[in-house]
This record gives structure tokens, C-alpha cells and sequence, in this order.
């Protein structure tokens, strides 16, 4: 990604723990994306709130984990699934430490604690219970993932890494079965502390359920096509798990009075008067995480300039287990020269808002699919990829280019094969608003 950073707004730590550094502790920029505006008119523009999480100067520094493994074992399981399910799930388990506790939960028509929650001293005993887990039965989803948040509460600590991992290949068929269902019950989680990642397999989960529960949550969503990509999956999404340095992420933004705030793209946040307010679960080593806001900014006369808003932020450092607070500003300047309004653009900012744009015209494409007008959503879709392909020129975008490549295939994907392009529009909606590193 090409990026020109034009206003670039210093992040200002406002309390450290005693002996902390900058270097453990998250970076914060507040930028717009044209800082320079025209002269004497009323525009939109757009606001990005960014939170870099910092380098872990050795694996000794990671916080410790507590993980429910949550395994679906019911009939449609059988074969290839399972072996993968189980390969992946013994390679993860392997790269964890003694000081991390992890449970094991498996479903069919019932549910079983294959392995209650325990500190990791003995690997080779809960990986070869793993091994002996073999497919029968129905699918008893909600009851699955309750368990395993129950397995997780028995040793629940702020300073730990609190996840529900659920594998599924099927819909719940068993209990409560609504998306808005487990959306209440990952909802619940959260105020917790706790995520729930889900991994949907294959043609026959449902995604709305999938994606409500880790949506909720703040937990990760992925779509597997191929149980080959199991392994894989387990690889990247412990990978997140064991590098969070950061959670319980609350941010504010205080917009000036002459400013409009309109919208927070791609994530859900309070917007009372001029103030908005969001929360992030988790913040990842060395990966960016941002809240980017649409804000309406008065007609002002060129040379003058307008502060859009201030940030402030807290969260809570898992490497000093103290509470940071971070703050910042951000301005737009008026110009009459279109030359220099073009000039100051920050690229980097209006991709990633182009990107979140885009993200929601795909989600209207999906909603005409659902009440069957095909072709308006095919035509959605086309007109996104236009709309993203224009862009990845005028930015020289790789990651608008893809996306607009994402979008054709879509439209030509609807029709031939409707399930896989639900499930595939569905999961990526779901990685562009979380800003997923997989």
C-alpha cells in the first residue's frame, strides 16, 4: 500500500506505569484524509483513528492465554473434517506455553469436556486426547460454546487472553439457533472480556449465526471451502491469539461544534451529540487497528483553519498490566488552489475509507441477493467494482485493485454458484470491518 502521510497528529501519553517506555505502549495517529479542504463549501471528509499495536521484543513478553477449544463432532464431521480438525487443532495446541490454560470442549447432540480447563504442564496428554475424537450425532452449537465459556470463566483474569475458539461444519440444530441468538449470547462474552472466534466449514454452516456470535464478541470469522485450509487456519488465528498486547480498547472522539459527525464506517459506535464513542476488543503486535468516521465540515474561508476533533483513548497494556491513556487532535486547513488541495491528500486515509465504502455497498448487494432481486444485486456488485477500480488508479491501490477484482467475481459468482458467494461475501464483509490480518 502507497501512502503519502500529510498530517500526521502526535499521540500524547497522558499516564504510563511506573517504568514503562514508549515502546510498549500503542501508537495513536488522528488523521484526515484531505486535510486541506476547498474554500467556501460545505463538504464531507473523512476521519481515521489509529491504534498500532507495539513489538514484542520476545516471546517471554506475550500475555498468557486462556482458550477453549470448542470442536464440532456431529455426524456431517466424518472423514477428511475430522483428521484435519484434529491435525490443526494438535499443532496449535503445540505452540502454547505451560503458563497457558486450555480446555477442550467437543458437540454432538451433547455436549462433552474432553479436556476441563488446565494449565498446559502436559501437552502430550491433551493432544492425544484429541486424537481420539471421532464424528456422530447432531449439533448442539449454542450448548458447545456456553460450555466453553464456562471452561474460561474457571480461570478468568483481565491479564490473560480470553478466546472461545468454535469449529463448525453445520447449522445448530440443537437449542437456541438464531443468529440474533448467539449474537446476545457472544454480546455477553464480551462484557466479559471474552472473544469467540468462529470457523465455518464447508457448504452447510450458517454464516448469519457464525459471524453474529464472533461479530458480537469481537472475535474473528472465517470461511474455510477446503478442510486442506484447516491446519492453515488454526496456524494464523493462534498466531493472533498469542500476540495481543493490548485490550479492553474504549475510544472517543469529541467533535467540534461546527463539525457534523455522520457515521462510523464498518464498526458499531454511540454517537451521542458530538461525541463518539467505540470499543475494540483487541490490539494486535505490530498490526494497525482504526476507527474511521465520516464528519460534515462547514463552508470556511481559505487560509483559516477548522480542528475537526480530539481522540482520546484507553486501554489496557498487557505487558504492564496497566491502564494506558492516549489523546490527540486533528485540523483541516482551507485553500482556494486545487493544485494544493490535491497535493495534501492522505492517501493511506481515503483508501482504507474507500475500502470501508465499498465494504458497505457490498453488504447492500448481499441484502438484494436475500429477498431475491438478483439482478439489481449483480449490478451492485459490478457498479462496486467500477467504483473500486476508479480509485485503485487514482491511488495506485493494490488493495483497491484486489477488492475490485473481489467484486467482479462476485457478480458473476451469484448466479452460478448462490451458496459459496453468500458464505465468501459474507466473510470478507466480516475481514474488511475488522481490519482481520487473515
Amino acid at each position: 500500500m502507497k501512502a503519502v502521510r500529510t498530517l500526521v497528529v502526535a499521540a500524547v501519553v497522558l499516564s504510563l506505569s511506573v517504568g514503562s517506555i514508549s515502546a510498549s505502549q500503542v501508537g495513536l495517529s488522528v488523521e484526515m484524509s484531505n486535510p486541506v479542504l476547498k474554500a467556501l463549501k460545505k463538504q464531507t471528509t473523512f476521519l481515521k483513528v489509529g491504534l498500532t499495536g507495539f513489538k514484542m521484543q520476545s516471546r517471554a513478553e506475550r500475555a498468557p492465554v486462556n482458550i477453549s477449544l470448542v470442536l464440532d463432532k456431529s455426524g456431517s464431521m466424518k472423514g477428511s473434517p475430522m483428521e484435519e480438525a484434529r491435525s490443526g487443532a494438535i499443532e496449535a495446541i503445540r505452540r502454547l506455553g505451560p503458563n497457558d490454560i486450555v480446555s477442550v470442549i467437543t458437540y454432538d447432540s451433547t455436549v462433552h469436556v474432553l479436556v476441563p480447563a488446565t494449565k498446559l504442564t502436559d501437552k502430550d496428554t491433551v493432544c492425544r486426547q484429541i486424537s481420539q475424537i471421532r464424528a456422530g450425532g447432531g449439533t448442539a452449537l449454542f450448548a458447545g460454546v456456553s460450555k466453553g465459556a464456562a471452561e474460561i470463566r474457571k480461570f478468568a483474569d483481565r491479564n490473560y487472553v480470553n478466546r472461545v475458539i468454535l469449529l463448525s461444519d453445520g447449522k445448530a440444530n440443537i437449542g437456541p439457533s438464531s443468529p440474533s441468538e448467539l449474537g446476545n449470547l457472544g454480546a455477553s462474552f464480551k462484557k466479559e472480556n471474552m472473544t469467540v472466534s468462529t470457523m465455518g466449514l464447508g457448504p452447510g454452516y450458517n454464516e448469519d449465526l457464525m459471524l453474529m456470535l464472533a461479530s458480537r464478541s469481537g472475535g474473528n470469522h472465517i470461511f474455510i471451502e477446503d478442510t486442506a485450509q484447516l491446519a492453515g487456519i488454526f496456524h494464523e488465528e493462534f498466531k493472533t491469539v498469542l500476540s495481543v498486547v493490548a485490550q479492553e480498547v474504549s475510544v472517543a472522539i469529541d467533535v467540534s461544534k461546527a463539525v457534523r459527525p455522520i457515521r462510523v464506517l464498518g464498526r458499531e459506535a454511540e454517537i451521542n451529540g458530538q461525541q463518539v464513542i467505540t470499543q475494540l476488543s483487541q490490539i494486535y503486535s505490530e498490526q494497525e487497528q482504526y476507527v474511521v468516521l465520516e464528519v460534515e465540515v462547514p463552508a470556511t474561508s481559505a487560509g483559516k483553519a477548522t480542528q475537526v476533533a480530539s481522540v482520546s483513548v484507553t486501554y489496557g497494556n498487557m505487558l504492564t498490566q496497566a491502564t494506558d491513556r492516549l489523546a490527540g487532535t486533528a485540523s483541516v486547513n482551507f485553500s482556494d488552489n486545487a493544485t494544493e488541495i490535491a497535493e495534501k491528500t492522505n492517501r493511506d486515509v481515503l483508501e482504507v475509507s474507500i475500502l470501508l465504502l465499498a465494504n458497505e455497498r457490498n453488504k447492500m448487494a448481499t441484502a438484494m441477493f436475500d429477498t431475491g432481486k438478483i439482478e439489481e444485486a449483480k449490478k451492485c456488485l459490478e457498479d462496486n467494482a467500477s467504483f473500486l477500480s476508479f480509485y485503485a488508479t487514482q491511488l495506485d491501490s493494490e488493495d483497491l485493485k484486489e477488492s475490485s477484482s473481489f467484486n467482479a467475481r462476485q457478480a458473476l459468482e451469484l448466479k452460478a454458484a448462490p451458496n459459496t458467494y453468500r458464505k465468501r461475501a459474507r466473510s470478507n464483509q466480516f475481514k474488511v470491518e475488522q481490519q482481520r490480518a487473515y
